[in-house]
This record gives C-alpha cells, sequence and structure tokens, in this order.
C-alpha cells in the first residue's frame, strides 16, 4: 500500500469516526426511548397509592444522564433526586444538555454520583428506581439479590423499589422491530437469545431520514427474567410486598401507557410492566 493509499484510508476513516461522534446518540434515545415526565408521575402515584402520604426523594440507579431526576424535581419544590451511575459519559450528557434547562433552584436539589449501584452508603430516598431494564445487567441470580438487599437497606421507612420489566414470546427469538419516529427511525434489534441461560443480546439502532443506518448505538448483554423470579428475589431480600402494574392496551391492541396494579397479566407477544416491592 503506497503512503497515498494509506493517507486516502486514514482521512476516510477519521471522517467516519468524526461522525459517529457527531452522531448525539443521547438525543435519538430521548426522543424513542424515554418518557421521563410520564414515568416520574407514575413513581409519585404509585408511592401515594400504598402509603397514602407524599414522598420526597427518589434515587434513580443506573442513571445514565439522569432525565427521571430532573423529571422529579419539577414536580414539587420540596423534592430532591439522586443519581448514581458507573459511566461517566451519559452524566456529563446530562449535565451539558439537561441540567441547564432546569431553574437554578431545581438544580440544587438534583445530586449525581459516578458509582456503582452495588457500592455501599448510597443516599437513602423514599424511592428508588431502576428502569429501561438496566438491572438485567445481573446476571447471576445471587448478584441480583444483594442489589436488592443494598436497596432495601437504603430506603427510609415505607420506602419502595420500583423496577421495569418487559417479556413475551416475541423476546425468546431473534428479531428486529422499527418504530417510526419524525425525521428518524428506531430499531430495537434482539440478536440472540439462548435457552439455557437465559441470556440475550440487544442493540439499538437509529437511522435519520436521508442518512445511514446508525448500528449499535447502544447495547445491551442482559439476562432475561421473568416477573415471577423478580418476585421470589424481592421476597427472599426482605420486601414485604410486591405488586405487579400491568399496561393496558389501546383500540388497535397497542400499549396505552397505563399501568394498573394486576394478580394475573396477559399472554401477549409482547408486554412491558412495572414491579414495585414495599419495604
Amino acid at each position: 500500500m503506497t503512503y497515498l493509499m494509506k493517507s486516502r484510508e486514514a482521512n476516510a476513516m477519521s471522517k467516519k469516526d468524526k461522525k459517529k461522534k457527531d452522531f448525539d446518540k443521547y438525543w435519538y434515545y430521548n426522543k424513542s426511548v424515554q418518557s421521563a415526565d410520564v414515568d416520574v408521575q407514575f413513581f409519585l402515584s404509585s408511592y401515594k397509592e400504598l402509603k397514602e402520604k407524599q414522598p420526597k426523594t427518589f434515587r434513580e440507579d443506573f442513571c445514565g444522564t439522569f432525565k427521571l431526576s430532573c423529571e422529579w424535581v419539577k414536580l414539587d419544590d420540596q423534592f430532591e433526586s439522586f443519581g448514581v451511575d458507573l459511566d461517566p459519559e451519559p452524566i456529563e450528557y446530562g449535565k451539558a444538555h439537561y441540567l441547564p434547562k432546569l431553574t437554578e433552584e431545581q438544580q440544587g436539589r438534583i445530586h449525581i454520583q459516578e458509582g456503582n449501584v452495588l457500592d455501599d452508603g448510597l443516599p437513602s430516598t423514599d424511592i428508588i428506581a431502576a428502569c429501561n431494564f438496566s438491572y438485567f445487567i445481573f446476571k447471576e441470580r445471587d448478584t441480583l439479590k444483594q442489589y436488592f438487599k443494598k436497596n432495601l437497606s437504603a430506603l427510609n421507612d415505607d420506602g419502595i423499589l420500583i423496577l421495569d420489566i418487559f417479556g413475551g414470546s416475541e423476546c425468546y427469538e431473534p428479531n428486529e422491530e422499527e418504530t417510526e419516529h419524525d425525521g428518524f427511525s428506531y430499531f430495537w434489534d434482539q440478536d440472540s437469545y439462548d435457552p439455557v441461560t437465559n441470556e440475550a443480546m440487544f442493540y439499538i439502532h437509529f437511522k435519520p431520514k436521508g442518512q445511514k443506518k446508525v448500528k449499535k448505538a447502544f447495547t445491551y448483554d442482559w439476562r432475561l427474567y421473568s416477573i415471577p423470579e423478580i418476585r421470589e428475589i424481592l421476597l427472599e431480600a426482605g420486601f414485604k410486598n410486591v405488586h405487579v402494574y400491568w399496561e393496558g392496551t389501546d383500540e388497535d391492541g397497542e400499549g396505552d401507557g397505563e399501568f394498573e396494579r394486576v394478580t394475573k397479566g396477559e399472554d401477549c407477544e409482547s408486554w412491558v410492566a412495572y414491579i414495585v416491592a414495599e419495604k
């Protein structure tokens, strides 16, 4: 290979790297995956339903860009939030893009730390939430149980732990689902599933209109847990009550974003639910 060819190849790689760097994956994620303002309303209403009083403090585990924490402090001028995540990159993104949109007073009620959710000494709060199925990263049952025990210890009296969970027959085979949004498409890609271990690999891709598909913007190497498994582990960890909130469906048979406490679910190809555990 001549020097000129090497130079051209290096320049092409440089442009490719720059394009990938310039692509704001967190912006696309927020537009296609998150509904943080709706989520915190569910957290608040669930606590009030179960405890018949108002919570004040909220901890967001695996907080990433800590969008939930930002939305929580907007609900009430007495509310305070805490976020914990190992990865400094999304934390810095949140500080640059979401924190400045809050008032100075609201910013003062948010506390974000780079750390492991398994660490001791994390903030004690009325509510702890681990959303976007982030706790699926704990593939060993004992590790997940350890995490739940630490949450139980950290929760204030009358505290609750909130988890989201998904499942359905579609989750047990490789598949890719495209959802169109304004100006781009979102792809949820289940690349593999192992029935022996329940381990699965997922990717999120994006395709801006008129541009090439940005593959593997996010990667998730998870173990898929079922609702009964999570309930059993939570009870073993010491939680006294575990509730399931099931999503309703609209006239087209799609999820309507409304969750109600149930004792039985529906046999769906794909479903999302919340698990709420009481201390």
